[in-house]
């Protein structure tokens, strides 16, 4: 029997729909899409909640006219599958394949890139101010989940939007559930608005559309209406900030959200607000039953729901940072935690099991919780501010202002630094080296493997002299022995692993087991290498890099960070120094200044020009060698 999916190449081709067909279509949309994450991995649950709302957003509105803009954009799955993606959505997340994100040089239908939270209303109002500015734009419409609004940039937007009072449509995806259970008072003011009956509430918007309302909302309006505006302070909290209120509805009620939509799309003037209840996984039992509703998954078996996972020999960089921190917070009490939404995926799920009340998620509110972190290290706590690198740049003001300026000791646990695979060049953790490493009293440390990196944790703890941060990669370690109790390094001291021949090789962090790989290589060919981790971005081990210059022909710097890291700031003490006067050659190797797309890690740093066999090349060209010896026999 042929599929209604079928027959739509663009999003254009539903608007011959029934509301019936599209309530089949949304089927069709939900049933292939587990069958395509199912071989992809990816965002599941998040999209598998947005399919009607998707469904019926495209056919209500005339995209890519009409701008609609996805928030983090990880439940955008059904969007690609209804905007000429759908062929290659097997290839998602996949080198040279389609992002597991919303992207504008990849579909006109992306009006704007996302992956990060927050942002959409911002971006949406922008695009307003754009069409009444003359520019070819015509509805907008922002699509943001429950969990993003804990991000005070969303309510910075709506205030903003109330002002201008510009057509703009917000359509409020609340399932609850953003990565982690939202928290806070914004999560319990929607859930309060949620459990209230009937769906609607419209102020003067209700009165132009009650022919476009089923018979059992038009009826139970005005009552909603009391319901809503019962608040003490008047109305929602939205129409307090000069938006037109219909919700809560049902997300997944084909009539219900076409109603809502055409309603907002024929309003003259104002932003609205369409406040849509989801259920995050929606339609796919393991997804709606599972702790984080399959939020992010792996390959999994359509049947069972069950993961593929790759049998890993070594513990994940995140279990070792939770576990360590957990097992200092035992002995001593003054160790707390700050994540912003992110509890298990930086490790600090681990230490709330047993210290629940000594974690606090702060929602996706990064700059909050930087300077939540500062107010506790200034109230004599010993903060960790757990957040991914790619998240912090988030919070940047927050980390000079509140914290490095006033030299407060916060620690920042720095999970996804380097290049992270499947989600690409947003989620990259590239630049906190130099971003970081720029700030007066900021002590930056990087670890090269997870017996280092219970080290640095442990050396964080103990840290009081001002802030400090390390850094370490996704996925699993290289499987070395963790001591029981870690070893508390001497700040701004590196370490010499291996002594002899030409070339010094100075390493930063994860990017060690290539170095070490590289000189073996270069051993085996008749060359012989000294290898070093440096193990601090900042302070330098500036006896160290003396060391490696006065005894070397050649001293090659690597780290998995961008331009103006680590290496620059080597390669000014050696400048000031006079450290290169005997002709020394340095080279240094960092991320190219460009953006590195999805594929795997060891693809992505092939592609960065930072494998082993570049670090081999790049060695054999500064002591002006052709090729091994080993090769040429």
């Amino acid at each position: 029997m042929p599929k209604l999916l079928d027959r739509v190449d663009t999003p254009a081709d539903l608007k011959s729909f029934s509301v019936s067909e599209l309530r089949d279509l949304a089927d069709e949309v939900r049933e292939e899409l587990i069958d395509v994450v199912s071989e992809t991995g990816g965002h599941l649950g998040s999209s598998l909640g947005v399919v009607e709302l998707t469904v019926a957003l495209h056919a209500v509105f005339l995209a890519p006219r009409d701008k609609i803009i996805w928030d983090v954009g990880h439940q955008c799955y059904p969007h690609k599958m209804l905007t000429g993606r759908r062929g290659r959505m097997r290839t998602l997340r996949q080198g040279r394949g389609l992002s597991g994100f919303t992207k504008r040089d990849e579909s006109e239908y992306d009006p704007f890139g996302a992956a990060h939270a927050s942002t959409s209303i911002s971006a949406a109002l922008g695009f307003a101010v754009g069409r009444d500015f003359g520019k070819p734009t015509g509805d907008v419409v922002a699509v943001i989940g429950d969990g993003a609004m804990t991000g005070g940039m969303a309510f910075e937007a709506m205030n903003h939007a109330g002002q201008e009072n510009r057509r703009l449509v917000v359509v409020l995806n609340d399932n609850e559930m953003s990565i982690a259970p939202p928290v806070g008072a914004m999560s319990n003011y929607l859930s309060r608005l949620s459990a209230q009956s009937p769906l609607y509430e419209m102020d003067q918007l209700a009165r132009s559309i009650t022919k476009a309302l089923p018979d059992t909302v038009r009826k139970g309006a005005e009552r909603a209406r009391r319901l809503v505006t019962g608040l003490t302070f008047g109305g929602t909290l939205f129409e307090e900030l000069g938006f037109s209120y219909i919700g809560p509805i049902d997300g997944h009620d084909m009539d219900q959200l076409t109603a809502a939509l055409n309603a907002a799309k024929f309003r003259s003037d104002g932003p609205v607000l369409i406040h849509a209840s989801t259920v995050k996984g929606k339609g796919y039992t393991p997804a709606e039953n599972s702790a984080d509703k399959y939020h992010g998954v792996s390959k999994f078996d359509v049947a069972s729901g069950a993961q593929k996972k790759a049998k890993a020999n070594a513990p994940s960089y995140t279990s070792v940072f939770g576990e360590t921190l957990t097992k200092l917070a035992a002995f001593d009490p003054d160790i707390v935690a700050v994540t912003a939404a992110m509890p298990s995926g930086t490790g600090v799920d681990i230490m709330e099991r047993r210290f629940a009340n000594r974690v606090f998620d702060v929602g996706l509110a990064e700059q909050h919780a930087v300077t939540l972190a500062a107010g506790m290290a200034a109230s004599g706590l010993k903060p960790f501010c757990a957040i991914y690198s790619t998240f912090l740049q988030r919070a940047y003001d927050q980390i000079v202002h509140d914290v490095a300026l006033q030299g407060l000791p916060v620690r920042f646990a720095l999970d996804r630094a380097g290049l992270v695979g499947a989600d690409g060049a947003t989620h990259a953790g590239a630049y906190d080296i130099s971003y970081l490493g720029n700030l007066p009293g900021m002590v930056v440390m990087a670890a090269s493997d997870e017996a280092e990196l219970a080290a640095m944790t442990a050396t964080a703890a103990a840290y009081d002299d001002g802030p400090i941060a390390f850094r370490y990669p996704r996925g699993t370690g290289i499987g070395v022995d963790i001591p029981e109790a870690p070893e508390l390094l001497e700040i701004g001291k590196g370490r010499l692993l291996q002594e002899g021949g030409p070339v010094a090789i100075l390493s930063l962090g994860s990017a060690l087991e290539d170095c070490r790989i590289a000189a073996s290589a270069l051993k085996t060919g008749g060359i012989g290498a000294t290898l070093a981790d440096a193990r601090f971005a900042k302070p330098i081990d500036v006896e160290l890099v003396e060391l490696l210059a006065a005894n070397h022909e050649a001293l090659l710097i690597v780290e998995h960070g961008a331009e103006g890291g680590f290496g620059a700031r080597v390669l000014r003490h050696l400048a000031e120094a006079d450290a290169m006067r005997n002709g020394l050659k340095v080279r240094l190797m960092t991320l190219p200044d460009r953006f590195i797309h999805q594929d795997t890690p060891v693809a992505m740093y092939e592609d960065a020009g930072l494998s082993p066999s570049h670090i081999e090349t790049a060695i054999l060209q500064m002591l002006g060698v052709s090729e091994l010896k080993s090769r040429r026999a």
